[in-house]
């Protein structure tokens, strides 16, 4: 998990450092969003999680 962290962070250090700010943000979103579809297609995520009302996590 370190290696992959340090990837992920060369990574961004690469796009802030060449493209700027908004592609350092650009990078940073589209890693979010790969990592929350990993999560699901590991299994570790279900849709539920995201879309619950608030009645229903007070339960």
């Amino acid at each position: 998990m370190a290696l992959v962290g340090m990837i992920a962070g060369m990574a961004l250090g690469f796009a802030g450092y060449f493209g700027g700010f908004g592609a350092f943000v650009l990078v940073a979103a589209l890693g979010a969003v790969g990592f929350v579809v990993g999560r699901f297609l590991e299994g570790d995520l279900d849709r539920g999680d995201f879309f619950r009302t608030r009645e229903h996590r007070r339960r």
